[in-house]
């Protein structure tokens, strides 16, 4: 097998990892095109083990990009959302997603330092070992097992207690998505958890909350509004391998929606408005 047929066959694992880190599909597909062309120059030939040299080079290349992201991100214009991705019509040497990447999980990663994400995306999520994490992190295999670990407790303790089945999850969905077409306030109260949150990212480019909404009373009533000024129902596409939400908006902007669900209520609806992040849905 070719160098390049072998960088293909890792291409989309490569890909999955950098988004994993990055939650940007942009930045993921500039970080492995990074990683090829670090491998022309190189020699392939001598590169004893192939897969865990391409690892460790994106892993790097998408920890110098998170660190700079996060520094643009303080001044981004509202809350900063993950790019979400469709599994109806992504190609299949593209990202790759399944349950250890869900768009949940994403959200979560977000509130990590680039050093706790990377080494919990690497070891947690690639089965990646420590003595290599710290190779890409640049420091001590013990220090990297801290890392992970404090990582690791933050995503316990945020994740849900008990994670809806996905028809359990699509039920609750359709019932949202027909209390919004139908402007049924009582249906959106009984389908949303007392403690909802609705993040929404515009990005300074479409409108949206600054902060995110809390409580099942001010979700329910925001939704209720929307649905009189909206005249076509949400429309059902595959998110990041759930079930999600495309609205159509007044103002020319769509709304792409995921949704966490904990014993058959929403606990969280993420709102991505900015049209640079939906240009591949």
């Amino acid at each position: 097998m070719s160098t390049a047929e072998r960088f293909a066959s890792a291409r989309p694992r490569l890909l999955r990892l950098a988004y994993s880190e990055l939650g940007d599909v942009g930045e993921a597909e500039d970080v492995v095109q990074e990683a090829w062309l670090r491998l022309e120059r190189a020699d392939a030939d001598a590169i004893e083990n192939l897969d865990g040299w391409l690892t460790t080079v994106v892993a790097r290349l998408a920890l110098d990009r998170l660190k700079s992201a996060r520094a643009r991100r303080e001044t981004y214009i509202g809350p900063w959302l993950p790019e979400l991705l469709s599994s109806d019509d992504e190609p299949a040497d593209r990202v790759t997603l399944d349950e250890s990447v869900s768009y949940a999980l994403l959200t979560v990663l977000e509130q990590l330092s680039p050093a706790e994400r990377t080494a919990f995306v690497l070891h947690d999520v690639f089965d990646v070992p420590f003595p290599d994490v710290a190779e890409v992190v640049g420091r001590t295999p013990e220090a990297v097992r801290q890392l992970a670990s404090r990582a690791r407790r933050h995503v316990q303790r945020e994740r849900p207690r008990f994670a809806a089945s996905p028809d359990e999850h699509d039920r609750a969905e359709r019932a949202f998505a027909a209390a919004v077409a139908e402007g049924d306030l009582d249906g959106l109260v009984a389908v949303l958890d007392p403690a909802v949150v609705w993040t929404s990212d515009g990005g300074g480019r479409a409108t949206a909350a600054r902060k995110p909404v809390h409580g099942v009373t001010r979700v329910a009533r925001a939704w209720l509004a929307f649905s009189r000024r909206s005249a076509r129902a949400p429309a059902e596409l595959t998110l990041n391998g759930r079930l999600g939400l495309m609205l159509p908006a007044g103002d020319g902007h769509r709304a792409a929606l995921s949704f966490v669900v904990e014993a058959g209520r929403i606990t969280r609806i993420d709102a991505v408005r900015n049209p640079e992040k939906l240009r591949r849905l």
